[in-house]
Parts: structure tokens; C-alpha cells; sequence
């Protein structure tokens, strides 16, 4: 329960509408976009609607002085539960800063506010003839803010990488209600520690962003979308390393196993080839169709060596979102195959993509479950997703195992346990695994230093 002096202060430093108190407003900022079968919803204790810096600066100076927890949230699209209020406490809610402060051609920059959502600030952007590369399957329901707690990467990480590497410049509050700024529009910067990275992925355990500035690069001129259907993932696999090593590299490489696309084609009535075992969407920009044409027809050539039997390139913008739902629609069509599904996030170097999908096969088949294998093949990150039934005795127990031989496998081919989603609250028992005792003593020492109290999202990474 939080302090009634607490509450009070709020009531006075916010507009009363955006306190809420009531047990349907509570119960809605319980959870996340996780689904988390094995993590039980935690109710916060008073959820706060934040339109303003000087308002989130207000609320961290309160909750400072108070001791409270304080979890930021956007639009809840995290997968790991690193905005579900473990520990109560106040919920900062800032999906209504959501503006565009200023957009400069003239620097290829755009400033904003966190709560915007990923895919709006991409159409603003590109309508002017700029491309904010960053496209996390949730861009239609993610915020810029969650993004950059979770250094969110998408499709088009293989080429042109993930979020920290638009980040210019922030504005973040810290736990005790002081204003940092970092960074900014300069494109070369070694004034002190690199403050900036610090915060991007640290899922708002050292501070809330208010405030991004982000780079731009000009607009591809010409994009093409291509399917690829294979008798074998192996296949698959051996074809995405070969068009990377071959100097032909896509803009995006999504791969999908045999129980995925059964899984879409279902969910959307299409008919697939049952000698189909794999599939693998590309997609190729450029500045001319002629670098288009070079590029699919190499990628033709390598996907044939390679074991494809069909090969469907987009002719128009209607073809390609057509090729594209069969990838946007796995994790919904996935989940409605078994009661559960627990869906990981691991990375692994480039090289090692086809053997880590081998050992994912190897443990389904020891442990007598199916997982589904989707994923970016093109930067060695998978989405390997365990379908079960928790309600059968000695169910979790047997999954726990399997995510832990998960992310062993990963490990141990000089992968991680995150590539894009975030430790929060589903890895954080793995925590020393991946970085050493030492690794998880220097971060721990990081947090302590900028949040001495620990009210800043307690409960996730450590």
C-alpha cells in the first residue's frame, strides 16, 4: 500500500484524470504483452498518466523521497514482463507523450517523445523521404520509449541494425527526479562515458526516458519482397549464410520452420506444400530496379543450390503484404496451437544460425515437445517457441528445463539469452550464466549508483 501523504502529493501535482486508482484501471497495467503462463500478473498500486518531463521528474521526486516502486510503461508490448509492477508501486504510464518535437531534414534527425509508436514515427518519416530502419514485429503497437529500454531490433536489424544504433541523444529522468540530458545531434562525440548506450536496454532500471533523439538515412528508393519455400531448414539456413557471405545482403531475412508456416497457413486459410519444411522471406532495397534484378537473381541462384522449390518474388505493394502476413502472422497463429506457449528470444553469432536451430530440434525431440522455430536468420536471431499444456502434472517443471537447455545451447555457441526482448523478468535467473560474476557485479554496481533505493523497476534483470 502506498503512503496516504504519497497519494495526496500526487493528486496535487497531476490533473485527477490521470491518477487511477480503481481495480479495473489497476488490473489493466498488471500485465504485459508477454502472456507469461509461469509469471502471475502483479497489480501495481496507483497507475500514473504522465503528459510531461516536469511531470515524470515530479512523480520520481516523490516516489524517491517516499521509497516507492516505480515501473514505466508504454503500450505494454514487452515480452519478458519488464513492465509488470513485480514489487506494486506507482506505474508511470507515458504512451500520452507521444509527439514529434522536431524534425531536422537538414541533420537526418528526429527528436521525440516516448510514447510515440514505432510505426507512426516510421510513416511521418518517410513521407518526408527519411527511413527510421528499426521495425520490431510490435511497431504497430510498441512506443519509441519501450524500444529504446529494450534496444528492439525487427527484420531489417540484419542490414540495418537495432536500436541503439539510432540513438543519438537522450533525455532521461533519474530515480531521485533530477533531468539528465546525453548525446545529441553531433555525429562524433567522446565527451566522457558514452551515457547514452548505458540507457538503451536498460528495460527503465537506471532512468525514464522523456525525450530521444534519433538518426535518420535517406529513404531506400526501391524495396522488393521475396518467399522462398525449402524441403529442408537446413536448407534454409545454408542459404541465408550464403547470400550474407555472397556480399547480397538483404535488407531482411525471416525464417520460418515447418510447424510455423502450417501454423499461418491454417490461421489464414492458405494451401501449402506439404514437402515444404522451411520458408524464408527476403526483402531487397536499393537505389535502381536494375540492383534489385542483380540481387534477386543471385538470391535465386544460391536458394536453388540450396535445396528451394518455389521462389515467388512481389510484383506489387499488395503482393508483398501479402508474402509478409505469412511472417506477421506466426506468434498469434503459434500461440493457438497448444494452451501454452512460452516464447524465447536467444541470439547467436551469424555463423553459428544452422547449428543452433539443430540443437532446438535435438532438445524438442528429447524432451518430447514441439517447438516452433521462427525468426531474423539474417543476424542469428531466433524466436524458438515452446507449445505445451501447463496444466499437465510435471508440465512446468519439464519446460523450465527446456528453457534453461535453451539457452545453455546458446551460450555455448557464443550466443545470449536476449536479442531483442529484454531480460526483465523470464531470464533473469540466467543473468551470470551469460555475463560472469563479474559482469552482473559491474552492472549491479551501475544501478546502484543511479538508483541507490532501487525503485526503479525492481524485480527484473537481477
Amino acid at each position: 500500500m502506498l503512503d496516504d501523504k504519497l497519494v495526496k502529493e500526487l493528486l496535487r501535482l497531476m490533473h485527477p484524470g490521470d491518477v487511477l486508482r480503481e481495480d479495473l484501471d489497476l488490473f489493466t497495467y498488471s500485465y504485459d504483452g508477454s502472456h507469461l503462463p509461469l509469471v502471475p500478473a502483479s497489480r501495481p498500486d496507483l497507475v500514473v498518466k504522465a503528459r510531461s518531463t516536469q511531470q515524470v521528474a515530479g512523480v520520481l521526486r516523490l516516489a524517491y523521497r517516499y521509497g516507492t516502486p516505480v515501473v514505466a510503461r508504454g503500450l505494454g508490448s514487452g515480452r519478458t514482463g519488464g513492465s509488470i509492477p513485480v514489487e506494486g508501486g506507482i506505474v508511470l504510464c507515458c504512451d500520452e507523450m507521444n509527439r514529434i518535437i522536431e524534425f531536422d531534414e537538414k541533420n537526418l534527425m528526429v527528436t521525440v517523445e516516448p510514447g510515440i509508436r514505432t510505426m507512426d514515427l516510421y510513416n511521418y518519416c518517410a513521407r518526408r523521404g527519411l527511413f527510421y530502419p528499426p521495425d520490431p514485429s510490435s511497431a504497430a503497437h510498441s512506443t519509441i520509449g519501450g524500444n529504446i529500454a529494450e534496444n528492439a531490433g525487427g527484420a531489417r536489424a540484419v542490414k540495418y541494425g537495432v536500436t541503439k544504433d539510432y540513438v543519438m541523444g537522450l533525455e532521461v529522468v533519474l530515480a531521485d527526479g533530477r533531468v539528465l540530458q546525453t548525446g545529441g545531434k553531433s555525429v562524433k562525440n567522446v565527451t566522457g562515458y558514452d551515457l547514452t548506450r548505458l540507457f538503451v536496454g536498460s528495460e527503465g532500471t537506471l532512468g525514464i526516458v522523456t525525450k530521444a533523439v534519433l538518426k535518420l538515412i535517406p529513404l531506400p528508393k526501391v524495396r522488393r519482397t521475396v518467399q522462398v519455400m525449402f524441403s529442408s531448414l537446413e536448407g534454409a539456413c545454408a542459404a541465408v549464410e550464403r547470400s550474407i557471405q555472397s556480399g547480397t545482403v538483404p535488407a531482411a531475412a525471416e525464417i520460418m520452420d515447418q510447424t510455423s508456416i502450417q501454423a499461418v497457413a491454417g490461421f489464414q486459410r492458405l494451401e501449402v506444400d506439404p514437402d515444404v519444411e522451411a520458408a524464408i522471406i527476403f526483402e531487397f532495397d536499393g537505389d535502381s530496379e536494375d540492383n534489385l534484378d542483380r540481387q534477386t537473381k543471385l538470391a535465386m541462384s544460391l536458394c536453388r543450390e540450396c535445396g528451394s522449390i518455389r521462389f515467388r518474388v512481389a510484383m506489387t505493394p499488395e503482393e508483398s503484404e501479402e508474402l509478409w502476413n505469412l511472417r506477421r502472422g506466426i506468434s498469434s497463429a503459434v500461440a493457438a496451437l497448444a494452451p501454452n506457449r512460452i516464447g524465447e528470444d536467444i541470439s547467436v553469432p551469424r555463423a553459428a544460425f544452422p547449428e543452433i536451430v539443430k540443437r532446438l530440434r535435438a532438445i524438442a525431440t528429447e524432451y518430447g515437445l514441439r517447438i516452433a522455430v521462427f525468426g531474423h536468420a539474417g543476424d542469428g536471431n531466433l524466436h524458438p517457441s515452446i507449445l505445451t499444456d501447463l496444466s499437465i502434472p510435471g508440465e512446468k517443471e519439464k519446460v523450465a528445463k527446456v528453457v534453461g537447455e535453451i539457452f545453455k545451447a546458446a551460450l555455448e555457441l557464443g550466443g545470449t539469452l536476449s536479442g531483442e526482448h529484454g531480460i526483465g523478468i523470464t531470464k533473469k535467473d540466467y543473468i551470470v550464466d551469460a555475463l560472469g560474476e563479474v559482469g552482473v557485479d559491474t552492472i549491479r554496481s551501475i544501478k546502484k549508483a543511479l538508483d541507490p533505493k532501487g525503485i526503479l523497476n525492481p524485480g527484473k534483470i537481477f
